[in-house]
């Protein structure tokens, strides 16, 4: 007899995937995988804190995206026994948005301040004094007749996070206490986080399934995640739920992630810039134009990885592929490598 279906349809059974997501994050310093010399020195000013019995130095976290940067910040709050604030540089438009903020910290509270470095100006200076003496200044009227009023914040921890350190501003710079760089990850610590994310996830993860989707994770933990739910998928489906080296690179044939970890766009990137103009260089607009996309996606989504990988370089005179991109196409370089250093690359 067929077993009734209807509970697994009852939304108070069926976690949110919200929460499953959330629960990949690492809660103590302890569990994050990766970045060694940052969890060191962010473990030594957070237990002399504690120890102090005061907040610790303002902290910023700069690196790309998906290493950890918001996690850590979440750690720090946990660490410390503190609730937390989270906002966003670009969601801070006024100085008056930031001190409503400060002046409704408790104290020893940490905010977070996601991609900090757009923070609009005004709101930045104001962050210096609260950041250094804990006080802002709250303008009351207009003109001559303006008046400011201090008003006290409660000892806090402002931890801010950037992908682009290099638009921070040096005064605001220069008020974190621990500045911490995160850098990618290499292949075996993608290979620990994909173990922790499968058992929380429940899947049956083989060593070389993990192995194999960390290859092609581009050294960034989020996009690892994100390809062990993909291929989780498939294997629930087409694989009765393992997630071994062979069904790892059947899913993501299906989700057109190659062998080096290059998606539908970085692929059609490198296919025009060989094929369509002989390996370059040509102008990023036009490179653009010939694979139907933005040109800040090209610059900002694509490109980076490319770069990295050693498969595209930006020269005076445009885009050039290199030899390596010609190969992982299956195509034999040129002779004179586009890639190569000239006269007008000096």
């Amino acid at each position: 007899m067929t077993e009734p279906v209807e509970d697994l349809a009852d939304p108070a059974l069926v976690p949110d995937e919200r929460d499953v997501e959330a629960s990949l994050r690492p809660k103590r310093l302890a569990e994050f995988v990766g970045q060694p010399k940052v969890r060191e020195q962010l473990q030594v000013v957070l237990e002399s804190a504690l120890r102090r019995g005061r907040p610790p130095d303002h902290v910023l976290l700069s690196g790309p995206p998906g290493l950890g940067k918001t996690s850590l910040a979440m750690i720090i709050a946990a660490e410390l026994g503190a609730a937390i604030r989270v906002t966003s540089g670009p969601a801070i438009e006024r100085a008056g948005d930031l001190a409503a903020l400060l002046t409704s910290l408790g104290d020893g509270e940490v905010l977070f301040i996601d991609e900090i470095h757009r923070i609009a100006r005004p709101a930045e200076e104001l962050l210096y004094m609260a950041m250094e003496d804990f006080r802002v200044d709250v303008v009351v009227g207009k003109g001559a007749g303006a008046t400011a009023i201090p008003l006290d914040l409660a000892p806090f921890t402002l931890v801010g996070a950037t992908t682009r350190a290099g638009l921070l501003t040096g005064p605001l710079r220069d008020r974190f206490g621990f500045t911490a760089h995160m850098d990618f990850y290499d292949a075996p610590d993608l290979e620990r986080v994909l173990r922790r994310s499968a058992e929380v996830l429940d899947v049956d993860l083989r060593t070389d399934g993990a192995v194999e989707i960390a290859g092609r994770s581009r050294g960034t933990p989020r996009i690892a995640n994100r390809l062990l739910r993909r291929v989780r998928d498939w294997a629930e489906v087409r694989a009765h739920g393992v997630v071994d080296e062979a069904a790892a690179r059947a899913a993501l044939a299906v989700y057109d992630v190659d062998d080096l970890g290059l998606d539908r766009l970085d692929r059609a990137v490198l296919e025009a810039l060989v094929r369509r103009f002989g390996g370059g260089p040509v102008g990023v607009g036009t490179l653009a134009v010939a694979v139907g996309e933005e040109t800040e996606t090209v610059e900002e989504v694509a490109e980076p990885f490319l770069v990295r990988a050693g498969l595209l370089a930006r020269t005076p005179r445009g885009r050039v592929a290199t030899s390596a991109a010609w190969t992982h196409l299956g195509l034999t370089p040129p002779a004179a490598s586009p890639g190569g250093p000239t006269l007008f690359d000096a």
